[in-house]
């Protein structure tokens, strides 16, 4: 079902094409705005599929122990809540959606708020052949809980995750795109919150060859409160790109998006598209997104786009600022008159760069692991 679709390119972010269908979208050739940053041909195949038949092994999610409250389980397409929160409006989300047998549900109860965090893995089948996933995750009105999804191994993986927020729910939802080296994976992340729900979303993308994860919000009723963060690394001929759609529909609502990326090596890349949708019946909106970009060495490349499409005049606030830069000679000098190393001063520099994202975790044995990827990789650069 193609649920809009124009004749002619899109004009704003409202207009564009949204469908469950793969045909309804065009071939891919990475002339398209959505895709111009993207090297398709490391895609292995997701960019020119046309019939969503899995050739490779499927991930599979390994859980621990969940508390009382929370239920994982496998349900099949037949479930009235798949898609219920995410249409695709990209080629690839479109196959992954036709793609998948079985969906993942992550499920909290109504007011329930688990003592603990809610650790899910996933771990890839292997690079060889295409792989596609579903996941749902469903928050309860009311409820108060700490999700952790990390993805891991290998795996040419093209995925949808839907997250339902219920109204006066708060969500804590971590991310972890810590793949190994070979895997590449093009995502599609939806939110939904109900009235006053909150969402603090950290994402983190250390891992893979290529990592293409788009992030899109929607807000259901008044009240909703998103942030979101975003940390990523990448090193000699990485491409770690992230875009984000956050779209305000509706009055008295609030989002911040704040992602900071740093690179090293030759032809490592980074993406970041931010866009901010404010509709002219979103009254009352206030939001702002930033992006920052810590380059570390020659041959890097670091793209950032913020965007603002504003439909009203009638809003609380809406900003936005992008920078990207080597080090603050300055904070060197500084460090240095102290007679800190140079190459100790530069890993003071990105620690406290990443510091503050770092600290939003709230898990602390995630928070050390991650601390000690940045610092082994800090390493690896003055070694």
């Amino acid at each position: 079902m193609t649920t809009l679709a124009n004749s002619a390119p899109p004009k704003t972010k409202s207009q564009a094409l949204r469908s469950y269908d793969v045909a309804d979208f065009p071939a891919l050739t990475g002339l398209e705005e959505e895709w111009r940053f993207t090297p398709l041909k490391r895609l292995r195949g997701l960019a020119t599929e046309t019939v969503p038949a899995a050739t490779g092994a499927a991930p599979k999610y390994e859980l621990p122990t969940l508390p009382a409250g929370v239920t994982v389980t496998s349900v099949g397409r037949d479930d009235a809540r798949l898609g219920s929160v995410l249409t695709p409006f990209d080629r690839i989300s479109a196959l992954a959606y036709a793609g998948f047998e079985n969906a993942t549900l992550i499920k909290v109860a109504n007011e329930a708020t688990p003592a603990e965090p809610i650790q899910v893995r996933l771990v890839g089948g292997g690079a060889e052949g295409i792989a596609y996933g579903h996941t749902f995750v469903e928050i309860g009105a009311l409820a108060e809980a700490t999700l952790i999804l990390e993805h891991t191994g290998s795996a040419t993986l093209a995925d949808n995750v839907e997250i339902s927020v219920g109204s006066g729910a708060h969500l804590t939802l971590v991310t972890v795109a810590d793949w190994a080296r070979d895997a590449v994976q093009a995502q599609h992340l939806k939110f939904r919150l109900g009235r006053d729900a909150k969402v603090l979303h950290v994402q983190v993308s250390l891992g893979g060859d290529l990592v293409r994860q788009y992030t899109s919000v929607e807000y259901a009723d008044r009240g909703g409160d998103m942030s979101a963060y975003g940390l990523y690394f990448a090193t000699e001929g990485q491409h770690l790109e992230h875009r984000l759609l956050v779209d305000h529909a509706v009055p008295d609502c609030r989002s911040y998006v704040g992602y900071r990326g740093a690179l090293q090596g030759e032809q490592a890349h980074t993406v970041w598209v931010g866009d901010v949708l404010i509709r002219a019946e979103a009254t009352g909106t206030d939001t702002y997104e930033i992006n920052r970009n810590l380059l570390l060495s020659d041959g890097a490349r670091a793209d950032s786009v913020p965007n603002l499409e504003i439909e009203t005049g009638e809003v609380a606030g809406a900003g936005h600022a992008s920078a990207t830069g080597r080090f603050d000679d300055e904070h060197l000098f500084y460090l240095m008159a102290r007679g800190i190393p140079e190459d100790e001063a530069r890993k003071l520099v990105v620690r406290g760069f990443f510091a503050e994202l770092l600290a939003k975790i709230p898990v602390p044995e995630l928070h050390d692991r991650l601390g000690d990827v940045i610092e082994a990789r800090l390493q690896g650069a003055s070694a």
